[in-house]
């Protein structure tokens, strides 16, 4: 018998551990590139600081790949699923979401008039403070879009291995509320075939398991054929405090999540 998959373990773990580690390398990486912006040459300098860092995330999104192909095939190996398959490698961004997404984080470092009314707070700080600010947004960015390269990897994998019937979120203890929820989903069917014919078909599809934010570190469980799918015990929990605290309140259903979780101990220290 194939051994119960689940959010939580020692393999999820290591995972996260795993691009984690990676997302340390990108940050180093990304902070030597800061060096490009020049503040007397903005216009110049800032696109081809873009093209470096495009260049980072074509780099480390494709590791943070093959991390996640080695991690789908060892945990297809642990649920002693037999035949061959090759995981597909999911490929980079496109350019223009990777110009888009950092163009994005240092809008705010260009010159605004002060007295129009549509330029904010933030546009009215000095360069050097607006500058570490487009820096955090832009680390930010690029974590994600390198991350989504691995958690895309697995969740294509299942997609096209035949032994696989869908896939969990696997979110850490430190998590935010809204991970801890989505990870509350539990498993997602990949197709209402591999639901089963009495399974309602609000159990497949990507919407519960696919939304990550900027610095978000959850990753895609694999499940399959022979498997059974058992939340964690502290998924669990943040089921219960969700059904009891948060479910019957729609429209204010995620506030009274995180506050539920910040009564019970379950949210990081600040």
């Amino acid at each position: 018998m194939a051994p119960t998959g689940s959010d939580g373990g020692r393999a999820a773990d290591a995972q996260r551990r795993a691009q984690r580690g990676l997302t340390r390398f990108l940050m180093r990486d990304m902070r030597g590139l800061r060096r490009l912006i020049i503040p007397s040459r903005l216009e110049a300098s800032v696109p081809e600081w873009i093209e470096a860092v495009r260049a980072l995330v074509e780099q480390y999104g494709s590791a943070s790949a093959s991390l996640a192909a080695d991690y789908y095939e060892a945990e297809r190996v642990a649920a002693l699923v037999t035949g061959r398959f090759t995981v597909p490698l999911v490929g980079p961004p496109p350019e223009e979401q990777v110009g888009n997404s950092l163009r994005w984080a240092t809008k705010d470092i260009w010159e605004r008039d002060p007295d129009d009314p549509a330029t904010t707070e933030a546009q009215r700080q000095p360069l050097e403070v607006r500058l570490v600010q487009a820096e955090k947004k832009s680390e930010a960015v690029a974590q994600k879009l390198v991350t989504d390269q691995g958690r895309g990897t697995v969740r294509e994998a299942v997609h096209q291995d035949r032994a696989a019937v869908g896939y969990a979120r696997a979110a850490a203890l430190g998590a935010c509320a809204f991970c801890k929820l989505m990870a509350t989903r539990g498993l997602t069917y990949k197709s209402a075939g591999s639901a089963g014919r009495d399974v309602n078909s609000k159990f497949t599809g990507d919407a519960s398991v696919v939304k990550f934010h900027d610095n978000c570190h959850c990753q895609i469980v694999p499940v399959f054929k022979g498997q059974r799918f058992e939340l964690s015990d502290h998924a669990r929990e943040w089921e219960r405090l969700y059904r009891d605290y948060a479910a019957p309140y729609p429209g204010d259903q995620l506030n009274r999540f995180r506050q539920a979780l910040a009564d019970h101990g379950h949210m990081p220290v600040l």
